[in-house]
């Protein structure tokens, strides 16, 4: 491990520089993943990841992030400030070089951070260039130095501009309408985001405010990783103790909380120097090979492995895992530039050897929770077996196989996947105006008949001979669970299109379960929607406007759309099949004017929670749920 810098070595001469930023306006997806919401996102996470960076290094206690009413974001560290000294390549200030040279930054130098997320400076840069402006303000030996870009351009050099008793650095910047698709900041995402990184580092304090919305939280967790497991697994019932490791190897620090519950669900997360690796990668690797090796060595040891199951697999210990697992490297090589997965090969063998001499000791000494693991793990191997019979027999049934897709499935022309759309209707009478009201070239329709299997409490087996279940994965054929495959996924949208009532609702959300913990990349790479049909056509003379929700009242939904009260003709739309195609294409298909809501998941512990209080087994969780939010339900038709 190298050696941490100090406040004196810190200057100008240590900001190394490798590249011009001219780049990044013209391909600003090779820098943040993409132009849309996420990308926006990713610039405030590129921003923080620095001040977190300082607080991993022991330099920072409090990190704050302002979304104002102009959309502009402000961030605040008290971390130990960007250098304003002259640079001697550039001939500029450090601060100056960091925020307008690409792979300008401390961490190329080996006597840098011990660990970092990323190359401080390269995410200062590049929002920096995707910026309509960005002023950057640092705090140093009581005066603050401040510098204004406008698209990346210096607009005067460094200046003085008043004096402070604190340290630290503010970066505030609007991105450019020009490169994003939009430039509203989602307070949730942001919040989200920062409570993970206070988990993560429980020695600094974060604070989240929106000045539009009023609304603000601070984030600060004692308890680090422990607490969040604590908080994921929530009222579930635990079938071993929670087991928290954290521990040094030669060149990666791992720290490590996981515990087994009775429920066939599972959760695992993992972070690298506090990013979040949302497609894990090889320190999620080496914990899971570690737990799978020592499970089957003691079973084996203890005569405890069927004759007909064999060794158990990666899938028959995951069931009812709920796992964090991050690891401090000093060099992280991600497999992509938004950092989505880790590719250090060294790291999965260092976390394996911890893993495997910390279970050994701990299953050692704790037999009964080895034989009550076995028993959970035992008993997902049979429900493995069970699947795999039934994915054969229905194999052998032409199902799933030789490219048979369901009968009821009105499929669309286009060649491909892209721009494709698949929309998941309750019924035939919705089915068949949706049929008739769609653009056959890119929309597919898909009927289902009724309420499907609540997946939330099946087994995979029951679930897999489920008629309407099974019509789902065929049509959409990226499989499921471990079989889950997407680059075989048939279209770019998945739509789900229900009647705007309470069976409606209800199906959505079993819907919503089945894709959650049986489809969830379909969920992380942004391909689930939600249609949003009207619930009311306002008709006065030659004058039509449908009214969609959500809708204060009906009588404020009249008067906003200037319509006279008394004088209008209102129709109630309850269900899909009420309308004609004609309608149902304007209102709800149409690209160009339909309303859809994305379907995202900010917090999966919060998603959890909430598909095991509504779909669940625990009925006064549920019952407190419903009374809890029943006064926020509005316009509810029964």
């Amino acid at each position: 491990m190298t050696q941490l810098p100090n406040q004196e070595n810190y200057d100008a001469s240590q900001i190394e520089v490798l590249e011009w930023l001219e780049p990044v306006r013209k391909r600003p997806w090779m820098y943040i993943g993409s132009t849309d919401i996420r990308g926006l996102h990713h610039c405030v996470a590129e921003i923080v990841d620095n001040s977190v960076d300082e607080a991993m290094a022991w330099f920072c206690k409090n990190i704050t992030v302002i979304i104002h009413s102009d959309w502009k974001v402000t961030c605040f560290d008290d971390g130990r400030w960007i250098p304003v000294d002259k640079h001697q390549k550039t001939g500029k200030s450090a601060l100056e070089t960091v925020f307008t040279v690409l792979h300008a930054g401390w961490k190329f130098e080996k006597s840098a951070y011990k660990i970092s997320g990323g190359l401080h400076g390269v995410g200062a840069s590049v929002v920096n260039a995707l910026s309509e402006e960005l002023t950057a303000t640092v705090h140093k030996n009581g005066k603050i130095y401040q510098q204004v870009f406008h698209r990346w351009v210096p607009q005067w050099d460094i200046e003085i501009v008043w004096e402070t008793d604190v340290s630290g650095t503010t970066v505030s910047f609007k991105p450019d309408k020009e490169i994003f698709e939009t430039t509203k900041f989602v307070y949730s995402t942001l919040s989200t985001r920062l409570k993970h990184s206070a988990y993560l580092t429980p020695w600094v304090t974060f604070s989240i405010v929106d000045e539009a919305s009023d609304q603000k939280e601070r984030f600060y967790y004692e308890g680090g990783i422990k607490t969040w497991l604590w908080n994921l697994v929530g009222e579930q019932k635990a079938i071993s103790p929670l087991a928290y490791v954290n521990q040094e190897g030669k060149d990666c620090r791992a720290e490590i909380a996981f515990q087994y519950v009775d429920s066939p669900n599972d959760s695992s997360l993992s972070f690298v120097n506090n990013i979040s690796t949302t497609d894990w990668g090889t320190h999620v690797n080496g914990f899971k090979t570690a737990l799978l090796t020592v499970i089957n060595e003691f079973a084996k040891a203890k005569g405890q492995l069927d004759n007909k199951i064999g060794e158990f697999q990666p899938s028959d210990v995951a069931d009812g895992l709920y796992a964090i697992v991050t690891v401090k490297i000093p060099e992280p090589q991600f497999e992509w530039q938004t950092k989505g997965r880790l590719g250090n090969s060294y790291v999965k063998k260092e976390v394996e050897e911890i893993m495997s001499t910390y279970l050994k000791d701990f299953f050692s000494q704790n037999e009964s929770v080895f034989m009550a693991i076995l028993e959970k793990v035992n008993l997902s191997a049979r429900a493995r077996m069970a699947a795999k019979l039934a994915k054969e027999t229905i194999l052998r049934k032409n199902v799933f196989a030789g490219g048979v897709l369901p009968g009821k499935l009105a499929d669309c022309s286009n060649k491909g996947k892209e721009g494709t759309e698949l929309f998941i209707v309750e019924g035939n009478s919705a089915g068949g105006s949706a049929k008739q009201g769609r653009n056959s070239a890119f929309q597919a329709i898909l009927p289902l008949k009724g309420k499907i299997l609540n997946t939330e409490q099946a087994m995979i087996n029951k679930i897999l001979l489920n008629e309407e279940v099974k019509s789902l994965i065929t049509a959409i054929w990226a499989g499921l669970k471990e079989w889950y495959d997407m680059e075989k996924l048939r279209y770019d949208k998945i739509v789900i299109m229900t009647d705007a009532d309470v069976d409606g609702a209800h199906i959505r959300t079993l819907l919503l379960t089945f894709f959650f913990r049986y489809m969830r990349p379909l969920i992380e790479n942004w391909n689930l929607f939600i249609a949003v049909p009207p619930i009311y056509k306002l008709k006065q003379w030659k004058k039509e406007q449908y009214v969609y929700p959500p809708i204060e009242s009906l009588e404020h939904a009249i008067q906003s759309n200037w319509f006279e009260l008394g004088k209008t003709e209102v129709q109630r739309y309850k269900g899909l099949g009420e309308m004609n195609p004609e309608q149902l294409r304007e209102t709800t298909m149409d690209p160009v004017n339909r309303k859809m809501l994305q379907v995202t998941v900010e917090d999966a512990e919060d998603a959890d929670k909430l598909f095991r209080i509504l779909m669940g087994e625990d009925v006064m969780s549920r019952k407190h749920f419903i009374l809890t939010h029943a006064k926020s339900v509005k316009d509810l038709d029964i």
